[in-house]
């Protein structure tokens, strides 16, 4: 009987998704375009907004955050966070911080959701060319830091069940380090609301937890990636990590 109600749930939660994400990307491709970024991008993340609250209300899925206070008010850094579900590439966007987001290029070609993506200046990558990707994200990425902006990655570079961490690559470390900006370390558990490639959306309360800046200057990458990565499994592992259903 929940799963019944989950997924009648999910059903309203999409013809209330469905619609909105058209017709919001279109005012911003035709509107928001002209807008510089810096003001054009609260604009856009109104949908991310109208997305999280929305799935409060259809699906019951809530969200706790510890350690916003840790988010830097201003100047260049790197946050990377662990990869579960659609969830929080829609709720990151809603952070204080304005973020450049570094993600697979097919995502632009979404139609509407994708041509409104577009207008946050993504750093598009084609993660087939893994070499080649890698020159990109570091040579746009310290483009993006060295303008004073705040930049997304995640690191274990897809989305992983609940309770399976995978492999961290190093090159938010890299960026950070490189750049001499803080490494800011964030993990959730989406993925037990918002399971990877199922249908069905559970209630319950999404856990999120930002650590704090880590200092780059005078590290190494090994010794900065170490100190975020150790952290970052260690506060997973007291995090409720169950797939639901």
């Amino acid at each position: 009987m929940a799963a019944l109600i989950a997924g009648l749930r999910t059903c309203i939660f999409y013809l209330g998704y469905f619609p909105t994400v058209i017709s919001y990307s279109l005012i911003c491709v035709v509107f928001f375009i002209w807008v510089p970024f810096r003001h054009r991008h609260p604009l856009v993340v109104l949908f991310n907004r109208f997305f999280i609250w929305w799935l409060r209300i259809s699906c019951g899925v809530r969200h706790q955050v510890t350690g916003i206070e840790h988010m830097p008010r201003d100047g260049a850094f790197v946050l990377i966070s662990n990869h579960q579900s659609q969830w929080e590439t829609f709720y990151l966007q809603t952070l204080p911080r304005a973020l450049v987001t570094v993600l697979k290029k097919e995502l632009l070609s979404v139609p509407f959701f994708g041509w409104a993506l577009r207008l946050l200046r993504p750093i598009a990558i084609d993660r087939s060319q893994k070499t080649n990707a890698l020159k990109q994200i570091l040579k746009q990425g310290k483009e993006r830091l060295g303008a004073g902006e705040g930049l997304l990655i995640f690191p274990q570079g897809t989305r992983l069940d609940p309770g399976v961490e995978g492999t961290y690559s190093k090159s938010g470390t890299v960026l950070a380090c490189s750049s001499g900006v803080p490494l800011l370390p964030l993990v959730h558990n989406a993925g037990t609301c918002w399971p990877n490639k199922r249908f069905i959306k559970f209630p319950g309360t999404i856990q999120i937890v930002l650590g704090a800046p880590i200092d780059t200057v005078g590290k190494t990458t090994d010794e900065v990636h170490s100190q975020a990565v150790d952290w970052m499994q260690a506060q997973l592992k007291a995090m409720p990590q169950h797939l639901p259903g």
